[in-house]
């Protein structure tokens, strides 16, 4: 039903604004006597019947007065929140356990010592070596891997041509679904069984760089597919005003086309960073972890906080646990840390000012 308002135009009838929040309130009061008046079920069931009665009510309500068009639009906008509160969950549930249970070891204690001489009877001993092991390897993960990435990404999108290039993306693909622990496997048969034994009197030399090294494999994938896609979203006029201007390719790609892919090169880069930072294989089998504190990644063994948290998880010690879950908290901290920086970095380029 249509009705004519004032200036000629044609509007339809509309619900008003108050009676969707009403039956929100009548749905969960309903579902609440309902569930818990009949000792059916506990929380979870009164949400998920509050939901239903409310999406069914409203449809129902809003058939009967806007029309069906009005009210299935209705429905899929429920479904389309209730869709993303659903996705929010794990993330909420995972972020309120972190919090909850990490914040027990947040002392000086924990960030400024090791857990060399650390006994399962002690309650010190902290993630100072492990901090430090976790920057140097993804530092030097991202050295190496953002050039080769940015490189290989643009070599794709704006020379490359034919079989090399297929091969290239063949080849991307492969590694994006490589497992974790065969990229450790691969630098721990070639970089320290084979490599360090030259340079190390034929000792296999395990390292925070091996593990490094492994990262690197991870990140390249990433790194590559998501600067590519961003290159190739930039606007192909940009390039030809660029061209008509005089400006060489090399120079048009370095001072056009990457500035202006930036913030979504960042958002790649930064995924790949915190997947590498997470993993625990790598640095298991060519890092080999070690309860000291080692600022040489090249020479020894050395932690992450990854595997910080994977040993103290299985740790016979009553203390452990709360030392894992410290360790998880600084770990996201960390990588939110970085994620944040590189994105107001990134703001600061001169084609997105």
């Amino acid at each position: 039903m249509t009705t004519l308002s004032h200036n000629g135009s044609l509007r339809g009838r509309r619900l008003p604004k108050a009676v969707p929040p009403v039956i929100a309130v009548a749905a969960v009061l309903a579902s609440v006597a309902g569930i818990y008046g009949t000792g059916a079920g506990g929380w979870v069931l009164t949400v998920v019947v509050a939901a239903l009665v409310f999406a069914l009510v409203t449809l129902a309500v809003a058939w009967a007065v806007e029309g069906g068009r009005h009210a299935r639009d209705r429905l899929a906008t429920i479904a389309v929140y209730g869709a993303f509160i659903i996705a929010l969950l794990p993330l909420g549930s995972v972020i309120i356990t972190l919090l909850r249970k990490g914040t027990s070891r947040l002392d000086a204690d924990f960030f400024y010592h090791s857990m060399n001489n650390i006994t399962a009877l002690d309650s010190g001993g902290g993630a100072y070596h492990a901090i430090i092991g976790t920057l140097e390897q993804v530092g030097i993960a991202c050295v190496l891997a953002i050039p080769l990435g940015l490189a290989a990404a643009v070599y794709i999108v704006e020379y490359g041509r034919g079989r090399l290039a297929s091969t290239i993306r063949f080849f991307v693909d492969v590694m994006t679904g490589i497992p974790s622990i065969v990229a450790g496997l691969f630098i721990l048969a070639f970089w320290v069984l084979i490599v360090t034994p030259v340079f190390n009197h034929g000792r296999p030399g395990y390292s925070g760089f091996a593990a490094a090294l492994a990262l690197t494999v991870l990140m390249l994938p990433t790194i590559v597919r998501s600067a590519e896609e961003m290159l190739r979203l930039v606007p192909t006029a940009l390039r030809e005003g660029s061209y008509a201007l005089g400006v060489p390719k090399w120079k048009t790609i370095m001072r056009v086309v990457l500035p202006t892919a930036l913030p979504g090169i960042v958002t790649g880069v930064m995924l790949a960073l915190a997947r590498a930072a997470g993993e625990t294989a790598p640095v298991l089998l060519v890092a080999g972890g070690t309860p000291a504190i080692n600022f040489n990644p090249f020479s020894g063994n050395q932690e992450s906080l990854s595997y910080f948290v994977y040993e103290q998880a299985g740790a016979a010690s009553k203390y452990a646990p709360g030392r894992a879950w410290t360790a998880a908290l600084t770990l996201i901290a960390l990588v939110a840390i970085l994620t944040i920086a590189a994105k107001l970095l990134a703001r600061r380029s001169k084609i997105g000012r």
